[in-house]
């Protein structure tokens, strides 16, 4: 009987790898260990107003090639290093994807992009790219987007987003409240900042929750509190919002919440028009509103990749072609170190007075 009222829509279920045995196959090094925790005392520091420098979630929209994403590490970290005066570059490692109906979710879900679905794979492989990038010096940054996927990986991260269809999300709110790293929570898809302010005054109290343990075990999570939670503004509903009336209008209400000014623009999504052309506009609007006196943006994310634009995943992948995102698209390397660098010159005397 029991087959009439359970799994009803269920094809199959397979056990999968241990938290705690993911991390043996693949543990951290010394070198990422330090890297990893370098990273996220920065952030906080930059957040506290204890370090004076920009803070940048810089890289593909999505990671599907790890070779492109290895290249695209090295540039990054070479770049990291000439402008670290000034600007803190983090490198986006993103593996999930949240879909608005269907479409490709990410390496972890999808790591071979057809449909194969073989997540612990998808595990191994990603784990391992953050371990690679950490152990060159780079930190990195993702979407927390599975509530399961940080027990696997979270260890890896300096800093993680909550995406703008999840910001609203309970279990999200809850599982960040959780998490050992700072988190940005995007503004809603309308452009509205009542859902990440709301999120900002839950993540940083205490919850208890259903999760899983190290070893896999269901469990019941009980959270301090994330004192490092911050706004992102990204657009929303057709319209920016890094200009400085929009950016105004969110000081005030972290202020009227009783919240750190602490500001993050997504030089992505509406604020770009999805046209990655604006993304390094939005870059010199944000250079000029702080020349120009603003302290309450802390940090940037832009989405960048080796090429420029984006393209549809084909049913014959070796048409794929190299350093190309395959969800949003995204400014290539030349145009990204030429922005860094722009930027870089015109902040480095001003932030250590701000």
């Amino acid at each position: 009987m029991t087959s009439k009222l359970e799994n009803v829509n269920v094809e199959s279920q397979e056990i999968l790898i241990t938290p705690d045995k993911l991390k043996q196959d693949i543990p951290l090094t010394v070198k990422a260990t330090e890297t990893v925790i370098s990273g996220r005392e920065t952030i906080n520091n930059i957040l506290d107003r204890k370090d004076h420098r920009l803070f940048v979630v810089i890289g593909p929209c999505s990671i599907h090639d790890i070779d492109a994403a290895k290249e695209y590490a090295h540039k990054l970290k070479a770049l990291a290093d000439k402008v670290k005066d000034t600007i803190y570059l983090v490198m986006r490692v993103y593996f999930e994807k949240p879909r608005t109906t269907v479409g490709w979710k990410g390496l972890i879900n999808d790591p071979h992009l057809n449909d194969s679905f073989e997540i612990e794979e998808g595990l191994h492989i990603g784990r391992q790219l953050l371990v690679d990038i950490n152990e060159i010096g780079l930190p990195t940054a993702t979407e927390a987007l599975d509530p399961i996927s940080p027990q696997y990986l979270q260890d890896t991260i300096a800093w993680s987003a909550i995406g703008a269809r999840t910001t609203e999300s309970q279990t999200h709110r809850e599982m960040s409240s959780g998490l050992s790293v700072a988190i940005g929570f995007k503004n809603g898809t309308d452009g509205g900042l009542d859902v990440a302010i709301n999120a900002l005054k839950s993540v940083s109290h205490p919850h208890s929750f259903l999760g899983i343990n190290r070893e896999g075990q269901v469990s019941v999570v009980r959270t301090k509190g994330n004192p490092y939670g911050h706004v992102v503004l990204r657009g929303g509903g057709g319209k920016p919002n890094y200009d400085s009336v929009n950016v105004a209008l969110c000081e005030q209400a972290l202020e009227k919440s009783g919240l750190s000014k602490n500001i993050m623009i997504d030089c992505s999504h509406a604020n770009s028009n999805k046209d990655p052309a604006l993304q390094t506009l939005v870059m010199h609007d944000v250079t000029n509103q702080i020349l120009e006196g603003n302290k309450s943006i802390v940090g940037l994310m832009v989405e960048s990749n080796l090429n420029w634009g984006n393209q549809s995943i084909p049913k014959d992948l070796s048409e794929l072609k190299y350093g190309v995102s395959v969800t949003d698209a995204c400014i290539d390397w030349e145009a990204t170190e030429k922005a860094i660098n722009e930027m870089h010159e015109k902040l480095k005397d001003v932030l250590p007075k701000r």
